[in-house]
């Protein structure tokens, strides 16, 4: 807990970078705002995975380390939330986190290791879920059936919706890259290095290495350094065609397939996202100052929701967003899982 001395000097010494302090169970804590942006003043983090954790515990059933949750999602058609419960499978919610049924037939255990193993299609219905010490798999109607992939210990996915082909990241393997051109099937190894992918169909792949931003147009044969800025995000999302790419300094866009990278708007830190509400000029990214919304493709951010308790915003976090009725989902591995509703 600071105290009103400690706070009158951190005054004093960040005169030029202004802060809002938010009560968060019973201790305060402080981000520095971006624009004009303020704290909402009503809504709080509830936690909606208690639930589903007690009911396995009821069942005998263990829950894998490191205990609780470790991924979300929503589906921005219907509002739809999913929520990865370690080595018990991916659940659904279609009340806002109210109750939860497991939707994925015993195709998905392990858990989420970054927020980006969760890769829901924008347009609706289609999900992969990729997780790490278990089985990952892709649903194209919802969670009512799956494809199991046939590689597992993989920390993010990339998807080009609507096909199947998917690009991921083996888990501590160096950065390996290797792709799926049917929905998991069947794999094959491209390279190593890499620390953040992407895909807009099955040949063109985008991917962040040390030095920057590296292309491909040969389905990962061959590579061209693009551009030196550096993503943070593990993975690129497209809508309506276009690349976001969440960063250090703000979000990343290419509207041509990858072949240039330039900065939306003004910067803003982030390290999950982009989330998508009715089109392209609202739009949520979660750094660790709290989840950040634009409503003018990134020419101004205002804060949406501080961070719940244990969630700060690391690549081990994750975030969904319901745009239609603005309530916000976050977790971490190994933490509950949380809805934010202002």
């Amino acid at each position: 807990m600071l105290g009103l001395q400690n706070l009158s000097v951190a005054a004093k010494q960040w005169a030029h970078a202004p802060i809002i302090l938010l009560m968060a169970i019973g201790t305060l804590v402080a981000w520095p705002t971006v624009s004009s942006g303020q704290a909402p003043q009503n809504g709080k983090w509830v936690n909606i995975s208690d639930s589903v954790v007690a009911k396995l515990a009821r069942e005998g059933k263990k829950i894998g380390w490191p205990g609780l949750t470790s991924g979300v999602g929503v589906d921005r058609t219907n509002g739809d939330v999913y929520m990865v419960v370690c080595d018990n499978g991916l659940w659904k919610s279609s009340d806002h986190g109210a109750t939860f049924v497991r939707v994925d037939g015993g195709n998905v255990t392990g858990r989420c290791e970054t927020g980006f193993g969760l890769d829901i299609d924008p347009a609706g219905n289609r999900l992969a879920c990729i997780t790490v010490y278990g089985n990952s798999a892709i649903s194209l109607d919802a969670g009512k059936t799956w494809q199991k992939c046939s590689q597992s210990h993989l920390d993010c996915v990339a998807v080009a919706w609507p096909e199947t082909s998917l690009l991921a990241i083996k888990h501590e393997s160096g950065g390996v890259l290797i792709v799926s051109p049917d929905g998991g099937k069947t794999w094959k190894t491209l390279d190593k290095g890499f620390n953040g992918i992407g895909l807009f169909d099955a040949k063109t792949f985008v991917g962040c290495k040390a030095k920057g931003i590296v292309r491909s147009t040969d389905g990962g044969q061959t590579w061209t350094a693009v551009s030196d800025l550096r993503p943070s995000g593990k993975a690129m999302r497209v809508f309506k065609g276009i690349g976001y790419w969440v960063g250090p300094h703000g979000l990343l866009v290419s509207r041509d397939q990858g072949a240039t990278w330039s900065p939306l708007g003004k910067p803003v830190e982030c390290s999950l996202g982009p989330y998508f509400g009715k089109d392209e000029r609202n739009i949520v990214v979660l750094g660790k100052q709290g989840i950040m919304k634009t409503t003018d493709a990134g020419q101004t951010w205002k804060l949406a929701a501080p961070l719940p308790h244990g969630v700060d915003g690391d690549y081990m976090c994750q975030c969904g967003w319901d745009p239609t009725n603005n309530i916000f989902y976050a977790g971490k591995m190994g933490k509950p899982t949380f809805k934010f509703q202002p």
